[in-house]
């Protein structure tokens, strides 16, 4: 049950983490207030999905870092773009969700 809880929290993490990159990205460059643009709001739901099927669950290391590449070639660079963008945006905007992912991509 530990594990459980622990993976749905390192999982929950991480699609914190991209929520709030996808919703700067689309904010600042497709100008959406309140809501995502329907291809950003695709981008967020196929990185859930990939989320929710990760197959090192509770070991999982920052997508960055990982040696599984589970996002189709597309849709990583999307993801790229999004992470390029709002990466160096995300410690003046959310401080605390910033460090937490820096923490995780430094890890293992």
């Amino acid at each position: 049950m530990a594990s459980s809880s622990i993976h749905n929290s390192r999982i929950q993490r991480e699609k914190d983490t991209i929520r709030i990159m996808v919703e700067l990205y689309c904010r600042k460059n497709h100008r959406t207030k309140n809501t995502l643009c329907p291809e950003c709001s695709a981008l967020l739901d196929y990185a859930f999905q990939r989320l929710d099927k990760c197959v090192f669950g509770n070991e999982k290391p920052a997508c960055s870092k990982c040696k599984v590449h589970c996002y189709r070639k597309d849709m990583r660079e999307k993801v790229r773009r999004v992470m390029r963008y709002s990466g160096p945006r995300m410690i003046l905007v959310h401080p605390k969700a910033a460090i937490d992912h820096i923490i995780r991509q430094r890890q293992k």
